[in-house]
């Protein structure tokens, strides 16, 4: 066992000595992953940017970031994800598996420990033709 501890730290030592540099990782890749891991679990109807994200898709501008926000320390993370839902999705089992897909995503591709991950629900869609819905038609005018 001592051996196993002796030899993991003389890897470490000769990783650090052999460094030629440092790799920072910038809050828009992390939020970018996160993103795109975040809109292909099932449930999520899209992502919610708030105010700027709403101007800036009226302009065509598309933002992989949208509704995403990070904060990248040394070795670990923190997000936070606003997330519009699909009606009838169960929000409990949403929300554990977009923790679960954003993380693994995250900490696969950067190496940083996520150690918050906050999911926001802000809005539910509805499939067309639900009564929820109504149509120009069925709108009443005072």
């Amino acid at each position: 066992m001592d051996q196993i501890f002796e030899e993991k730290n003389v890897l470490e030592q000769d990783i650090a000595s052999t460094s030629v540099g440092t790799v920072k990782i910038a809050n828009d890749v992390v939020a970018t992953i996160a993103g795109l891991s975040a809109i292909e679990v099932a449930g999520v109807a899209g992502m919610s940017g708030g105010v700027v994200g709403g101007i800036a898709e009226m302009l065509g501008i598309k933002n992989l970031t949208k509704g995403i926000k990070v904060n990248v320390g040394e070795e670990e993370t923190t997000i936070d994800i606003f997330v519009i839902v699909e009606f009838g999705v169960a929000i409990p089992d949403l929300a554990q598996n977009l923790q679960n897909a954003v993380k693994s995503a995250v900490e696969t591709m950067t190496g940083l420990k996520v150690i918050a991950l906050n999911v926001h629900i802000q809005g539910v869609t509805f499939p067309q033709g639900h009564p929820a819905i109504k149509s120009d038609k069925e709108k009443v005018e005072i």
